[in-house]
């Protein structure tokens, strides 16, 4: 059956059932403020976009062994590693490339200027907040990278002292710990924490590279730091987070070094004029020693100031200015082969949102213009109809683009054919989306999307003779997903199904490593005495791969939090219930059945 009519029939008997069903207690999922969808605080319920918001305590509820794991459970997204924690991670958004979805770390640009992308890898969960992922492209606000999405993720902000120790499988040991002073107007608060593994064979004989059979280690280090004050009317800052990681592999070792840093000021300029004045830096150090070495730095520093002004009856005016400069550094010891490029770009953008009775509109036009590959303009418009208190339907169309990156336009030719090409232009797309938002009853939310994509001008090393970059490909992202969720006094359920199809027109063939079918559904319950009892379950079909096709796989998971006093409590999780082999990435291993237990101390109490 096709995708959409399944996915019809579906909601259709979800909303069947779910109208008789008894009232829940409210969960207010649509209360939720988001930022990340237009840029100005909004609550959830408002945006006119396919949203999700991952909150602290979704987090914790979830018990996800990392960043990595968390994100592949929600819809639209495909996850690949190369190896067990710490290992190489990419995230594919909405069947996107890698690199076509922007990377947020509280508003400050963290994808790497070599690569283009974020390693998830080494941000640990205990140092995060909250997460908000859009679906759909966002470059008529965020310029370059956002085609299929933004990932925003928000750094914590201790209140009260807590910690955590933690061990388990595979010589898994860590313990963190943060504490906050201040109050509303004035604070300071810092995480820090620990994480070792001894790990296993990150790969395996399938694997092109250079078999090892030994354990592949991984250590991380990470610190935290908010600080905030008032400065008469305004609100002035700050957030900073480093993580220090070793990643062994097969052969070698690569020493990973992320951190990033923003400062912003902000407040009320007049009765219907507030304003965000954000000053931001990211760098990425990656050192790799294996039979040659190689090193890569990653700069970005950027200066963004957002205005929102209410004009009229119900609407609001955005406007917002960016600049940014980058720089990126490749030395390869083997050959004596190394760049190091500059650039810089500047932006102006305007979005416009308004509500005139059931209807809701939003409008944005963004102009960027760089010194290395010119102008590129992006425009995006949405309209959303409250059809009764509780469903909304909403269609949206926007553009993007994503500028090439440094590898991609500088790399230099190392005799192996592939090298970078300073004249490429920016890939370019264009999305439509149609969506439900349904909640039947309190406590019960429905969510429906399907959207189309066409993507131009990709990147990719396929010159005639050389195998240089040019602008070739071009790609087809079709889909459909949905999710429900129910949040009672005991009980609470969900998940999400997505139906995925693309192609890369070169080839006629599916894009690497998304699955076409996914799924994910998890049930919790909670006794009298706070008990908590959970499963998880993930499904993914076959997908295509180098050098073979990694098969479907449906793993599922068990977790258990006690509360053993106000301040202190007990999780336990146990991954891969069945002890299933299966992969995320051909020739690269994933954990068989594994467990860590966790106390955890939370001095607010």
């Amino acid at each position: 059956m096709n995708p959409i009519l399944r996915t019809t029939a579906l909601c259709a008997a979800i909303h069947l059932s779910l109208s008789t069903a008894a009232l829940a207690q409210d969960a207010a999922t649509l209360d939720t403020l988001q930022v990340t969808a237009s840029r100005v605080e909004k609550p959830v319920a408002e945006a006119l976009a396919s949203i999700t918001v991952l909150t602290r305590a979704d987090i914790e509820a979830s018990q996800a062994p990392d960043l990595i794991d968390l994100l592949g459970r929600q819809a639209g997204i495909d996850i690949a590693r190369t190896g067990g924690p710490g290992g190489a991670s990419t995230v594919f958004l909405r069947g996107g490339n890698a690199n076509h979805a922007l990377v947020l770390v509280d508003g400050i640009r963290v994808g790497s200027t070599g690569q283009g992308v974020f390693d998830f890898a080494h941000l640990p969960l205990e140092q995060i907040e909250r997460i908000e992922i859009v679906r759909g492209p966002r470059a008529a606000l965020w310029g370059s990278d956002a085609i299929a999405g933004v990932i925003h993720v928000f750094t914590r902000d201790p209140a009260a002292p807590s910690a955590r120790l933690h061990a388990g499988s595979y010589g898994r040991v860590g313990a963190s710990a943060g504490t906050g002073l201040g109050d509303a107007d004035r604070g300071f608060g810092v995480t820090a924490g620990y994480q070792r593994l001894r790990g296993f064979s990150a790969t395996n004989p399938l694997s092109t590279f250079s078999y090892d059979p030994d354990d592949d280690g991984y250590r991380n280090r990470n610190l935290g730091l908010r600080g905030r004050t008032t400065l008469g009317g305004q609100r002035l800052a700050f957030s900073a987070v480093a993580t220090d990681a070793d990643v062994e592999f097969d052969r070698g070792t690569t020493r990973a070094r992320n951190s990033s840093a923003g400062a912003t000021l902000g407040g009320a300029l007049g009765e219907r004029w507030t304003h965000q004045l954000t000053l931001g830096h990211a760098r990425e150090d990656l050192d790799t020693t294996s039979s040659y070495s190689n090193a890569f730095r990653s700069r970005r520093t950027s200066l963004d100031w957002v205005n929102s002004l209410r004009v009229g009856a119900g609407g609001t005016l955005n406007l917002g200015v960016n600049w940014q400069e980058e720089e990126g550094i490749s030395s390869n010891v083997f050959d004596g082969q190394t760049f190091d490029r500059t650039r810089r770009s500047h932006a102006a953008f305007a979005g416009y949102g308004l509500r005139r009775g059931a209807h809701l509109f939003d409008l944005s036009l963004r102009h960027d213009d760089s010194n290395q590959f010119g102008a590129a303009r992006t425009a995006g418009a949405a309209w959303g109809w409250d059809a009764t208190e509780r469903t909304r339907l909403r269609l949206s169309w926007g553009e993007g683009f994503r500028a090439p990156n440094f590898n991609e336009l500088y790399y230099p030719d190392t005799g192996y054919g592939y090298a970078g090409n300073p004249d490429l232009k920016p890939e370019r797309s264009e999305t439509w989306e149609a969506g439900l938002e349904f909640t039947p009853a309190d406590g019960h939310r429905l969510g429906l999307s399907a959207f189309r994509s066409r993507v131009q001008d990709l990147v990719a090393f396929a010159a005639p003779g050389t195998n240089n970059a040019i602008n070739i490909n071009r790609a087809r992202l079709e889909g459909v997903e949905l999710e429900y969720r129910y949040h009672g006094s005991a009980w609470t359920f969900g998940g999400n199904v997505a139906w995925l199809d693309t192609e890369d027109a070169a080839t006629g063939l599916p894009l690497l490593r998304r699955a076409r079918d996914k799924a994910h559904a998890d049930v919790g319950y909670r006794f009298a005495n706070g008990l908590e009892l959970g499963l998880d379950g993930d499904y993914a079909s076959a997908r295509r791969d180098f050098g073979g096709n990694p098969g479907a796989y449906a793993i599922a998971h068990l977790r258990l939090a006690w509360p053993l006093s106000p301040s202190w409590r007990l999780e336990a999780r146990v991954e891969n219930l069945g002890d299933r082999d299966y992969a995320l990435v051909q020739g690269f291993n994933t954990p068989g059945r594994s467990g860590v237990v966790s106390v955890v101390w939370n001095g607010k109490h």
